[in-house]
């Protein structure tokens, strides 16, 4: 098993929107227009209504806000460059290393925290 990562018989097999906005640090309105903006973004709902999303999606996701926030494309230059990757079969890779570096950022994050709570001044 690799550090940080989970096995993939580990992982649940599916996210609220409360938890992907939680691991991605987005706002679940952002997600819901998202889901407008890309037509490969389109979570099923489950009996009660509520939207749910498998892995591949949150990997998706992670994608998309690396696109949009990290790289400043703009919504229709993500999805143009979304599109050139999938063209190309780089989407699941670039996908899988956004997510990557979204749960690196929040555990350097979460590190962070627990550095100021120790010692305030170390910093």
């Amino acid at each position: 098993m690799v550090v940080g990562r989970k096995r993939r018989s580990d992982q649940r097999e599916f996210y609220s929107i409360g938890e992907v906005c939680g691991m991605l640090e987005l706002k679940p309105h952002v997600l819901r227009y998202w889901e407008t903006q890309f037509p490969e973004l389109s979570p099923p709902k489950n009996r009660a209504g509520s939207r749910v999303y498998r892995s591949a999606e949150v990997e998706l996701i992670a994608l998309i806000r690396r696109l949009v926030h990290e790289e400043k494309y703009t919504l229709e230059g993500a999805r143009l460059r979304l599109q050139e990757l999938q063209a190309g079969g780089n989407a699941g890779e670039a996908a899988t290393r956004a997510l990557d570096a979204s749960f690196v950022r929040s555990l350097r994050d979460e590190l962070e925290s627990l550095l100021d709570l120790l010692d305030p001044n170390a910093r």
